[in-house]
């Protein structure tokens, strides 16, 4: 394909605008987001907010001691903080 072809056809796409960037960039990223809540103190401010409310705790087991990690392990974490997470939402503290 030569340089005319290319050009044509990249007018032919229409993406939305954006001020996202095209990659992510979490290892830099993550240290900044880190410092703006915990310049908010946001983690005392969510305690503070469910005080008074029903209490509600997920007991989960120890680590897995035995076999191989997979995908279920991640997806079962991840299920727990989806549960977690919504309880939250929907007026328990839920620490």
């Amino acid at each position: 394909m030569n340089t005319d072809n290319k050009d044509k056809y990249k007018d032919t796409v229409f993406l939305p605008k954006t001020d996202f960037p095209m990659r992510g960039g979490l290892p830099q990223k993550e240290p900044e987001i880190l410092k703006q809540w915990q310049g908010m103190d946001l983690y005392a401010r969510l305690r503070e907010a469910g005080k008074g409310k029903p209490k509600w705790v997920l007991h989960d087991g120890p680590p897995y001691a035995n076999g191989k990690i997979h995908m279920g392990h991640g997806l079962n974490k991840i299920l727990k903080d989806v549960v977690v997470k919504y309880k939250s939402m929907t007026g328990y503290d839920a620490p």
